[in-house]
């Protein structure tokens, strides 16, 4: 089976994105893991899967799996990506649009100069938010925030990092922040699959590693589960930038400085909101009957 489909990227978090409006895409996690392989697959952080919307008020459903396979709850910049590919792709030239996510609703605004604008719905902050179990954990208070301590079990690999704090917040999808001196010398890709897979998260947690600058700009590196580290995360930006601000560290609007590139973050307790690009790479075409037969016999070998 053909399936057309569209390579993607905001801020240099990849995506192979499907359209499930006007072809039948029957995406499993097999399927979803042959596309995101970068060695026998298109590569991607994440696949992402337009469809016809379930919810009466939404314009189109809008699907995200990680690169190991696992349907999540939201992507932020693949949000965006989304949005330019419903416009260029003609699927419909409304704006501002209104996706069906797992969790609810998002609305999503593409600017004149190129730029979305995504608003990234409710956010949360509560242990349960996040299937987090915090019996017995100490914790300290910042500001308005919680911060629970949570070391990664393998002392070893963390190479003596111990006594970490992190801040919890749910924004759809579950993130732990923790706050570093500099994220390039921090051992992110030593601790980062520790806590992301750490069994007090029941569904697991993406791990951020936040640097401040000033009041209004943060460095950020990011280790998301299902996927390891990715040039930037949209979703991970809106939750450090909210940390930041409710710990009293940052005044919004929030510059997220991320390897791929800066994203802007503004949340005022009531709305938070996420601006940044979103850019189409190529188009093409996979046989994805084929695809999965390559990556399955490459994964016995």
């Amino acid at each position: 089976m053909i399936w057309n489909f569209t390579k993607m990227q905001g801020a240099g978090n990849d995506f192979v994105v499907l359209d499930g409006v006007r072809q039948p895409i029957h995406l499993t996690p097999e399927r979803a893991r042959a596309l995101a392989d970068r060695h026998f697959g298109i590569g991607a952080d994440q696949v992402l899967l337009v469809e016809e919307p379930l919810h009466p008020e939404a314009d189109f459903r809008y699907r995200i799996f990680n690169a190991d396979g696992g349907e999540v709850e939201h992507c932020g910049n693949g949000a965006r990506c989304f949005v330019r590919f419903v416009h260029d792709q003609g699927l419909s030239q409304r704006n501002p649009l209104r996706a069906e996510i797992r969790t609810g609703l998002i609305v999503l605004h593409e600017s004149e100069d190129g730029a979305v604008k995504a608003d990234m719905g409710q956010v949360r902050f509560h242990p349960d938010d996040l299937g987090f179990d915090a019996q017995g954990l100490a914790t300290t208070t910042e500001g308005a925030d919680t911060l629970y301590e949570l070391n990664a079990p393998d002392e070893t690999a963390a190479m003596g990092h111990t006594a970490l704090r992190w801040s919890l917040v749910a924004i759809s999808n579950p993130h732990a922040v923790l706050r570093v001196e500099d994220t390039e010398s921090f051992p992110v890709t030593a601790i980062g699959p520790q806590i992301t897979t750490h069994p007090r998260f029941a569904h697991g947690v993406n791990a951020g590693f936040m640097q401040i600058i000033d009041r209004n700009t943060i460095c950020l590196r990011v280790y998301e589960r299902g996927a390891g580290e990715t040039l930037a995360c949209g979703t991970g930006a809106c939750a450090a930038a909210v940390a930041g601000i409710r710990r009293g560290l940052l005044d919004t609007p929030v510059r997220v400085i991320t390897r791929g590139g800066p994203l802007t973050i503004a949340w005022d307790d009531a709305q938070l909101s996420m601006s940044g690009p979103a850019t189409t790479v190529f188009n093409g075409q996979v046989d994805i009957d084929a695809l999965t037969a390559t990556s399955r016999e490459s994964s016995r070998t």
